[in-house]
């Protein structure tokens, strides 16, 4: 075998720092060689969450991910700071400090809008979007009626992310809660996600993320972007219900392209990554622009 094979096979180091931007402590990991992708997570998770994804991608791809404000070890943002414009001005802030301009950026559920945010705001001038499951739409009915107002109670008051995290001892409780997302994970991916919710700061970064974004905005930016999005789509998707890339790919069919992953839940990323890093090889690779 010569050199540069033995090169290209030999594991990607993988490495993680702490890097302050836009008023954020943040916990970074970097891995993998070949052009930047950057990967958003949705809320509740962290950059764990993208790690058997990145096992498949390193190869080719240097793969950047972060945890967003308030989630597992990154600080949070300032109540003020704390809108979508806002978390994308930090991200935007961050993306400066390490003079990092990612070919492509891929974010699931929440993550999703983040980068639409980015790229509206000018922060991602050439980077290809991909949203993963990605959370673009207000609730339907009565959920988009009372749930962003639950959300500010619940984050208003400082029990609840000790209640929640003390509930989460209990692993049927969290076995429960990722059965809900259409999504199966081993006992390793259960533990993650467990041992997340028992931190009651990554409870109330949570809670603050979801009370303080308004989605509706965003949609009204949507027609700005003029390029590509591209949506991966999981049929059993619980959490982020599939009809929402429908209507977004109706609406703008030159813009949004949708790319179906079957029998898949919410969390597709981490229950099938050789199956999802199959669905973005050609897109990341340039095709369909």
């Amino acid at each position: 075998m010569n050199h540069a094979v033995a090169e290209q096979q030999r594991p990607a180091a993988l490495h993680e720092q702490r890097v302050e931007a836009g008023g954020v402590q943040w916990q970074l990991r970097r891995q993998g060689r070949g052009p930047a992708l950057l990967l958003l997570h949705g809320t509740g998770a962290s950059l764990h969450s993208w790690q058997p994804l990145a096992a498949e991608l390193q190869s080719t791809h240097t793969l950047w991910s972060v945890d967003l404000p308030g989630h597992a070890r990154s600080g949070p943002l300032p109540a003020r700071r704390r809108s979508l414009p806002g978390m994308s001005a930090a991200v935007g802030d961050l993306l400066q400090v390490l003079d990092l301009h990612p070919q492509a950026v891929l974010g699931h559920s929440a993550g999703g809008a983040l980068m639409l945010q980015l790229a509206v705001d000018g922060r991602l001038p050439e980077a290809r979007l991909l949203g993963l499951n990605a959370a673009l739409l207000p609730f339907d009915g009565w959920a988009g009626f009372l749930f962003p107002p639950l959300a500010r109670l619940l984050a208003l008051n400082p029990v609840v992310p000790w209640l929640a995290a003390w509930r989460a001892q209990d692993p049927a409780a969290v076995r429960r809660l990722i059965a809900a997302t259409g999504s199966r994970l081993d006992d390793a991916g259960v533990a993650a996600y467990a041992a997340l919710l028992r931190q009651p700061t990554h409870v109330a970064g949570v809670l603050a993320m979801m009370a303080s974004w308004d989605l509706q905005p965003l949609q009204a930016a949507l027609p700005r972007l003029r390029r590509p999005l591209h949506l991966l789509v999981a049929d059993r998707d619980g959490t982020v219900p599939p009809v929402q890339a429908e209507r977004l790919a109706a609406r703008w069919p030159s813009e949004v392209r949708l790319h179906r992953l079957p029998g898949l839940g919410h969390l597709a990323h981490e229950e099938a990554p050789g199956r999802v890093a199959e669905v973005l090889a050609p897109l990341l690779a340039g095709a369909g622009h």
